[in-house]
């Protein structure tokens, strides 16, 4: 639970270190060094890492290491339209991968909770979509979930700006989402930013696209760098009807808890 806390305490491990970046800038002042800088270092050296690194240049590369794109350590434009792409809120790894520690939940049957939901939905809707999302995972692996009303394991709500876990949301087409790895307290919470325009279909931004993945997160899941996985850190809009989890998350969650018999 500490890495979880320095990173998000954090969605992010999903994310934290610098300040969160509001990838609205981006859009308008990525020739700005400190925005982009504290772009690097909140994705690409967070400091739960260590050695923390802060050269600009070799973060660079990391990132686009990940992407697997040229590694030139320059800003060059393809490097600048991923930076400009909404996405979770948390730091980057390679293929799939679990948390450090590779936290996990030590039990069988889950709770979760919907403290609120949006008002670009109706709460049928986000319920629904919510379910969905986890049945994605528990169809793999030999969890059960259960929502309730009172005090859960996992614990969802809409928020903007700060929110009391130290992860301001940045407004609209930034930061989507974050939650935090199993354990206690904000464990496996997830958290949407409500300044966000949330749909159903392919307008605005995907709800169930984003809660699948941040409840990958929820369960000990970090981030992809196989493109068309779920857990791949920014947004692309899945089409819920017929959906099933990748292969390479289908591994990923299934090397945490095994496979559903």
């Amino acid at each position: 639970m500490r890495h979880i806390i320095l990173l998000g305490f954090l969605m992010l491990l999903p994310c934290g270190f610098a300040p969160p970046v509001a990838q609205k800038s981006l859009l308008t002042n990525l020739l700005d060094p400190n925005i982009v800088k504290n772009y690097l270092e909140r994705y690409y050296g967070p400091k739960w890492k260590k050695p923390v690194i802060h050269d600009p240049v070799i973060l660079l590369k990391e990132m686009q290491k990940f992407f697997q794109i040229k590694i030139s350590g320059k800003l060059d434009p393809e490097t600048v339209e991923i930076m400009k792409l909404p996405r979770c809120g948390m730091p980057d790894v390679s293929e799939y991968s679990t948390f450090e520690g590779k936290p996990k939940w030590k039990k069988n049957s889950l709770t979760y909770r919907v403290i609120n939901t949006t008002s670009d939905m109706s709460r049928k809707q986000v319920l629904s979509d919510i379910a969905k999302a986890i049945k994605l995972w528990s169809d793999v692996i030999p969890l059960k979930f259960r929502r309730t009303t009172g005090p859960a394991d996992i614990e969802m709500y809409f928020a903007s700006d700060e929110h009391g876990d130290s992860f301001p949301f940045d407004g609209e087409y930034g930061t989507l989402g974050h939650a935090f790895a199993p354990g206690e307290g904000l464990g496996g919470d997830a958290h949407f930013d409500n300044d966000e325009k949330w749909s159903s279909s392919n307008r605005g931004t995907n709800f169930f696209t984003v809660v699948a993945h941040e409840v990958g997160h929820s369960l000990g899941m970090d981030h992809s760098n196989v493109r068309g996985a779920l857990m791949y850190p920014t947004y692309q809009y899945i089409d819920k009807k017929n959906y099933r989890l990748p292969e390479d998350d289908k591994k990923g969650i299934q090397s945490l808890y095994g496979k559903r018999t």
